[in-house]
C-alpha cells in the first residue's frame, strides 16, 4: 500500500465490493461444477458413457476438490488471496473447456481418461476457493458478520446451481452439449481480470478504503503466511476441529445427493422430460440459496444473543433433522410436483447450516482461517466422495429410495455432533508454533 491517505467513505463500502467478487467466484464455480451433471443426459448416448462412468467423472472432481482443500488454504495464506484467485481461476477455466474439446480429438478409453483428468484438475483448482474466501472474510469483516457473509456467499453457490440446469439444458437444445459448456465457461475470464485489477488481500492494502471503514472492520488477525502442513498438525488435531470435520462430512452426503442427482432423479424416477427437469431442478438450489442467506443471518443474530456455543449450535440442531424428515416425505410423495417442492425444502434446510459451519470454523481458526476451513471442507468433500458412488450405484439399479434413506442417517449424525462441539480457538497464543 502506498503512502496515499485513505479515501473518503464510499457510498458502497469497499468490503462489500470485495465480497461481490467472492460471491461471483462462488457462483461461477458452481456453474462449472454442475454443468456436467446436466450435460450428462446427452453425453452418455453421444459418447457411449454409462451412468456409472458419469459417477466416476463426478468422483474425479470431488476427489481433487477434497484433496486440495487444506493445501489450497495453506497456498492461499502463503501467496495471498489476490494472486491465488487469479491462478486457480485460470486453471479452472482451462479444465472446464477441456471437457467439451476432448471429444474432438479422442475416443473410447482415451477420451474417458481425458474427461476424468479434466474433472480432477477442475476439482484441484477449485479446492482453494472457499477456504481462501473465508480468509478474505476474516480480514475484511468484523466477527459478528462472518456467518452472514458466509451464508450470502453460499447463496451465490445455490444461485449458480439453480441457473445451471435450465441454462445448460436450453443451450444443449440449441447448439449441443459441447457448445453449451463452452459458452457457460466464458464469463469466468472477465471476473478473473476484474479481480486481478481491483482485489486486495486486506483492507489496509486497498487505496480506496477510508479510515472510517477501517474502524468499522476493526483489527483482525493477519493470516500466517509462513504456515506449513507440519504446523497444521496441532490445529487439525484439536477436538472441535475434528468434530466440525465429521459433522460437515456427514451433512455433505445429503448435500451432494441433492445438488448432483436431482436432475437425473426427476428424469429417471419421476419421468419428467429433460427440458422440464432442467427447469424443475432449479427449485432445490433456489431454496438452498434462500436457506443459506437466512441461515447465515439467523446464526449471526444468535451468536450475538446466545454466545458462540449455542449461537452456532441452534440452527444445525433444528435444520439437519428437519432435512432428514423432508427426504423421507419426498421419497414417499405420490405427486411428482410435491416431491420436487419437498426436495426444495429439504435442500433449503440443509443449507441453513452453512453459516454456522463456516462461522464456527473461522472462530476456531483465527489467523489460520484459510487452512482450518480447508480442513473442514476436506471433510465436507469426503461426504461427496462417499455419496457419489453410493448414489450412482443405487440410482443405476433404480433403487433411489435406498440412497435417500442413507441421506437421512447422515443428516442425523451431522446434527448429533453439534451437541459436543465447543467453539473455541484450537491453540492459545502461548501454544502457537513459532513463525506466526
Amino acid at each position: 500500500m502506498t503512502g496515499t491517505p485513505p479515501a473518503a467513505p464510499s457510498s458502497v463500502p469497499i468490503r462489500w465490493r470485495i465480497f461481490s467478487f467472492l460471491f461471483g467466484f462462488g457462483f461461477l464455480a458452481y456453474v462449472q461444477q454442475k454443468s456436467i451433471t446436466v450435460a450428462a443426459a446427452r453425453m452418455m448416448p453421444e459418447l457411449s458413457l454409462s451412468q456409472l462412468q458419469i459417477g466416476y467423472l463426478e468422483q474425479a472432481f470431488v476427489l481433487g476438490y477434497a484433496l486440495f482443500q487444506m493445501p489450497g488454504g495453506i497456498f492461499g495464506q502463503r501467496l495471498g488471496a489476490r494472486r491465488t484467485f487469479v491462478i486457480i481461476g485460470l486453471t479452472a477455466f482451462l479444465a472446464t473447456i477441456a471437457t467439451p474439446i476432448a471429444p474432438e480429438f479422442l475416443h473410447g478409453h482415451a477420451l474417458f481418461a481425458a474427461l476424468f483428468a479434466a474433472q480432477l484438475l477442475l476439482g484441484c483448482s477449485q479446492g482453494a476457493i472457499f477456504p481462501v474466501s473465508a480468509g478474505v472474510f476474516e480480514a475484511w469483516f468484523p466477527p459478528n458478520r462472518w456467518s452472514f457473509v458466509q451464508g450470502l456467499q453460499t447463496m451465490g453457490l445455490g444461485l449458480g446451481a439453480a441457473l445451471t440446469p435450465p441454462l445448460i439444458a436450453n443451450l444443449m437444445n440449441e447448439s449441443g452439449w459441447q457448445r453449451a459448456l463452452l459458452w457457460a465457461a466464458l464469463p469466468a475470464l472477465g471476473l478473473i481480470a476484474l479481480w486481478a485489477w481491483y482485489g486486495r488481500n486486506t483492507p489496509r492494502e486497498h487505496p480506496a478504503v477510508s479510515a472510517q471503514e477501517l474502524a468499522e472492520i476493526g483489527d483482525q488477525p493477519r493470516a500466517r503466511a509462513s504456515i506449513s502442513i507440519k504446523q497444521m498438525l496441532p490445529l487439525i488435531g484439536n477436538r472441535n476441529v475434528l468434530l466440525l470435520f465429521i459433522s460437515y462430512m456427514s451433512m455433505n452426503y445429503t448435500f451432494y445427493l441433492l445438488s448432483n442427482w436431482v436432475f437425473l432423479y426427476l428424469v429417471q424416477e419421476r419421468h419428467f422430460s429433460v427440458l422440464e427437469s432442467g427447469w424443475l431442478a432449479t427449485a432445490p438450489p433456489l431454496a438452498a440459496a434462500l436457506g443459506a442467506g437466512i441461515g447465515g443471518w439467523v446464526t449471526g443474530v444468535l451468536t450475538q444473543r446466545c454466545g458462540a456455543l449455542w449461537g452456532y449450535r441452534i440452527v444445525p440442531l433444528i435444520a439437519l433433522p428437519a432435512a432428514g424428515a423432508l427426504l423421507l416425505i419426498a421419497l414417499n410423495a405420490s405427486n411428482a410436483y410435491w416431491a420436487v417442492a419437498t426436495l426444495a425444502m429439504c435442500f433449503g434446510s440443509v443449507e441453513l447450516t452453512e453459516g454456522a459451519f463456516w462461522g464456527a470454523a473461522m472462530t476456531v481458526g483465527r489467523g489460520d482461517t484459510m487452512a482450518i476451513c480447508g480442513f473442514m471442507n476436506t471433510g465436507g468433500n469426503f461426504g461427496g466422495i462417499i455419496s457419489i458412488p453410493i448414489v450412482a450405484y443405487f440410482s443405476g439399479q433404480h433403487a433411489w429410495p435406498t440412497a435417500f434413506v442413507i441421506g437421512v442417517a447422515f443428516a442425523i449424525v451431522s446434527a448429533a455432533a453439534w451437541f459436543v462441539i465447543r467453539i473455541a480457538p484450537p491453540l492459545e497464543a502461548s501454544q502457537t508454533p513459532s513463525g506466526r
